[in-house]
């Protein structure tokens, strides 16, 4: 191993933000980019969304609803360090790629509304960050707006999602008196000034938290309540990184992304604290980010990138070694050796082609047919990585389509979407109903495939919803499934792979069957 590779790869940072829709994911965004330098006007990302979005119809749902659809890879450099930060949709019908999204990241920020604490979507999101391992900070985001008592806050953490909160920051005021933030650790407390529509960085001031301007603008009560409360972090938990790596405590921050304070103190915490890449495992074993060889997988695809290309870009998690480009490498699925000459970096919807990155990076590749959601690219010998989960989805329904005479368009529609992972897709085992049944994870994603058939392949759809709430992958003795009552209103599908799926109205339908045949397994996960 070169002292320059483990160099380039201990100075990688690659997270993802998660959150319940409406609690400040894309502002908070926009402001690490702010604080990172990567943009000097906040609002700069969205507007070059709104272009891009003028340029493709299923797009355009992003503005009209305002929200995000698609996870967007955004790299910035940030005092010595890469930092690769994966925007994921927060909206209420997010989508199987918000998941999927989370494989490929080495830790999470978890951003709650300070008036309404953890909300369903994030204890979602929490689960499978659970299951990786990865560590989770977490931004306590809206306090420039009436806010819960912050114990309060750090009580709800710890009792609801199991970790132990650590407060690196508590805020000095909320709402309209919200004015900075008492650092714990550096003693110290930043006040800040808002500025002009809040798009610049705001200034700062370091002082001591006998500042009299502080207890001025809160008054006696709450300039005491304030004191009490920092003296009683003393007998909160210390910060222990070690807990933090294994997903015993989440570094806790308040702020207001909206009014930029507290931002770079985040920000300069996370990547002093912040893991670098890890291993991750393979039928070869655990594979050393700090190998020579390179080696990454394939954990989205985005088709229609730019609709007059019709190009199709898949997002590879580079995990070990030094990416170059033209560099010759193995396609574990098809056996193949190919060259990928075109590796473009991004920014938000730009691109530009990229000649090197580094174990944690994030890259894209185009226009390459033989790429699926969880390929193995690598340089040597070939392996595998461990497969990228399939999730529950919550929402089904029948897709027809409504002229036959473009059966051959629908096929390859419904092919390419689920290829890029828009949604999983099963067929009844009864061979009377031929029409295939798409699941989601969020309803949303329904009009998402509807409207890029439409768009993109020219097939007009009907879809029919159905009752069922829950589908469960199912293993064991073919005998014992038989038993299962499938003519009522258990449903029996195959998904693409040919794997046995029961669709479950509820959650009490599925814990009956579970306890009446309990050598059958029931998997959420595929």
């Amino acid at each position: 191993m070169t002292t320059a590779l483990q160099q380039e790869i201990e100075k990688r940072r690659t997270f993802a933000i998660i959150s319940h829709p409406d609690a400040g994911k894309t502002t908070l965004t926009e402001k690490l980019l702010l604080y990172g330098q990567a943009i000097h006007m906040a609002g700069s990302v969205r507007s070059r969304r709104n272009q891009r979005a003028a340029t493709s119809d299923w797009m355009a749902m992003e503005q009209e609803r305002g929200i995000s659809i698609t996870s967007t890879v955004l790299q910035f450099p940030y005092k010595g360090y890469t930092v690769n930060l994966l925007d994921t949709p927060g909206h209420q019908d997010f989508s199987e790629d918000t998941y999927r999204t989370l494989m490929a990241t080495d830790s999470a920020m978890m951003v709650l509304d300070a008036a309404k604490g953890v909300e369903a979507q994030t204890r979602k999101l929490f689960e499978v960050c659970r299951q990786r391992g990865i560590p989770i900070f977490t931004f306590i985001n809206k306090m420039d707006r009436p806010a819960l008592d912050a114990l309060d806050l750090l009580d709800e953490v710890e009792n609801v999602l199991g970790m132990q909160p650590v407060p690196m920051n508590w805020p000095i005021g909320d709402g309209k008196k919200f004015m900075g933030v008492y650092d714990r650790l550096g003693d110290k407390v930043y006040l800040y000034d808002r500025t002009v529509h809040n798009q610049t960085m705001s200034p700062e001031y370091v002082t001591t938290i006998n500042d009299p301007r502080i207890k001025e603008r809160l008054g006696d009560v709450e300039y005491e309540d304030l004191m009490l409360n920092i003296g009683l972090m003393d007998e909160l938990a210390a910060f222990d990184h070690d807990k933090l790596m294994s997903g015993e405590q989440t570094a806790v921050y308040f702020g207001s992304a909206l009014t930029n304070f507290g931002v770079q103190l985040f920000l300069d915490d996370f990547i002093q604290y912040a893991p670098s890449p890890g291993m991750y495992p393979s039928d070869a074993g655990d594979i050393d980010p700090m190998s020579e060889n390179f080696s990454g997988f394939i954990f989205k695809i985005q088709a229609n990138m730019n609709p007059r290309h019709r190009d199709s870009v898949a997002f590879l998690r580079i995990c070990s070694g030094r990416f170059e480009r033209n560099i010759n490498v193995n396609h574990s699925p098809s056996g193949k050796s190919m060259r990928l000459s075109r590796p473009y970096k991004f920014f938000a919807d730009s691109r530009e082609v990229v000649d090197e990155a580094y174990a944690g990076d994030i890259i894209g590749l185009p226009g390459n047919r033989y790429f699926g959601i969880g390929d193995t690219l690598a340089v040597g010998a070939a392996f595998n990585f461990a497969p990228i989960p399939s999730f529950a989805p919550e929402h089904f329904g029948r897709l027809l389509n409504m002229d036959i005479s473009k059966q051959k368009q629908f096929l390859k529609g419904l092919t390419q979407l689920v290829a890029e992972g828009a949604m999983q897709l099963f067929h009844e085992t009864d061979a009377a109903r031929r029409d295939p049944i798409l699941a989601v994870v969020g309803v949303l994603q329904f009009e998402v495939v509807q409207a890029r058939l439409e768009t993109e392949y020219r097939v007009k759809t009907k879809l029919d919803m159905l009752p069922h709430r829950l589908a469960c992958w199912v293993t064991g003795d073919e005998a014992d499934i038989e038993l299962l009552p499938w003519r009522y209103a258990l449903l029996r599908v195959v998904d693409a792979n040919g794997r046995l799926v029961a669709l479950f109205n509820s959650e009490h339908e599925l814990t009956y069957y579970q306890n009446k045949y309990p050598d059958i397994t029931f998997s959420r996960t595929g």
